[in-house]
């Protein structure tokens, strides 16, 4: 059964608005319906400061839709317009007025900004001459797709790269490039890394079954990622990229303060809500004193395969705009394209199974103004360290 866009916004009458104040079609709330292959993709605009609480109306639309005969799924996107994009210095709070009570205990303040000094404790991983975080605020952006086909673009470029894959609760890299079995052992201590299309790589996807799950607290994983970064022979590697878990928990922080990170990508898609996310992980890394590389807006535009027409589904350009305001380096835009997913889904990334095509190419220029970046923040630090001259 074909599915059309009035059957759509017809369902989604169904669907009441905040407050029950009407349906959501009426209201305007939901911008233009693509579909293609059974698959519906929209999104919804809400108010900025109801969007945690606003996120049931997400769900039920995306329920409604899916409901439809003939509709294989829906991709429902909660948006929101926002002065300053959502990715502004936050406003500082108003003191709170003394009040005449007896002395309580101070409350403990958070860990001051780490200076620049601070890095030299990060004791580095031998053979590796430099590892990129590739983060996100939250998950759900592609930010593991990314991750891998930025990999492939820099070993395209002509650099020895590997992989780690530090999302230990939802490992992708054994899927995304086809690689099954288990590792091997260097004197049964040391890992070797898997490999496929010039990468070497390591997950916990290796270690236990795809559908285990890793009901794990903060000091297991960290015990993991040790494991998977300093206990596996990766060899000479100019670069290490790191798909690292979605969030700014303490995985991610604990990684960052850690390890020598030569810098940290940050993926995000366009709507201002996954800005928001966004802004968490840009400012986690300031706070440890990592090197911000660049942003990439992921599922940036949609063209239809079959008429051309361009379709900016969840809004386009709102990493652009948070890049130039924040001083940090926009790095792309990669199209949200079905080719990626479907060579994602097959084990065969668009870099290493369509080299000549239009994505691949843009993950390679990605690719190389990240390795740009890493020269220049390298020269940077350089540059720091003062020279002592003897006369």
């Amino acid at each position: 059964m074909t599915v059309t866009k009035e059957s759509v916004v017809e369902r989604l009458k169904t669907v009441n608005g905040p407050d029950f104040t009407g349906n959501i079609v009426d209201l305007g709330m939901v911008s233009e319906i693509f579909i293609a292959d059974s698959k519906v993709f929209f999104s919804i605009t809400v108010p900025a400061a109801r969007a945690q609480e606003l996120e049931p109306l997400r769900a039920a639309a995306e329920r409604a839709v899916k409901a439809i005969p003939g509709v294989a799924s829906a991709v429902v996107a909660l948006t929101a317009e926002k002065k300053g994009g959502g990715m502004e210095a936050p406003v500082p709070p108003r003191p709170a007025a003394p009040r005449p009570a007896a002395p309580q205990p101070a409350p403990q303040r958070p860990a001051p900004q780490a200076p620049a000094s601070h890095s030299h404790g990060r004791r580095g991983v031998p053979g590796i001459d430099a590892i990129i975080a590739v983060a996100s605020g939250k998950g759900g952006v592609g930010k593991s797709t990314t991750a891998v086909n930025v990999a492939l673009g820099l070993a395209a470029n002509g650099l020895k790269v590997g992989v780690l894959d530090a999302d230990i609760y939802g490992p992708s890299m054994p899927r995304l490039l086809n690689i099954h079995g288990r590792p091997q052992t260097v004197d049964g201590k040391i890992l070797k890394p898997m490999q496929n299309y010039g990468l070497k790589v390591m997950s916990m996807g290796f270690l236990v079954d795809e559908e285990t799950p890793m009901i794990w607290r903060g000091p297991m994983v960290m015990s993991a990622l040790t494991q998977m970064l300093r206990e596996v022979e990766w060899g000479p590697l100019d670069v290490l990229v790191v798909d690292m878990p979605p969030g700014t928990g303490d995985a991610q922080l604990t990684m960052a303060q850690q390890v020598p990170l030569a810098g940290a990508v940050i993926v995000s898609t366009p709507q201002d809500l996954a800005l928001i996310d966004a802004r968490k992980g840009l400012n986690m890394f300031k706070k440890v004193d990592v090197p911000l590389l660049g942003i990439v807006e992921n599922m940036s535009y949609f063209l239809a395969p079959d008429t051309g027409k361009r379709y900016d589904i969840f809004g386009h350009g709102g990493a652009r705009r948070e890049a130039e305001r924040l001083g940090v380096t926009f790095l792309g835009e990669v199209p949200l394209e079905m080719g990626i997913r479907e060579s994602s889904d097959a084990g065969a990334p668009v870099v290493a199974s369509k080299p000549e095509g239009a994505e691949a190419k843009i993950y390679r220029d990605i690719a190389l103004k990240v390795w740009d970046r890493v020269q220049e923040e390298r020269g940077a630090a350089e540059a720091a360290v003062p020279s002592i001259v003897f006369e």
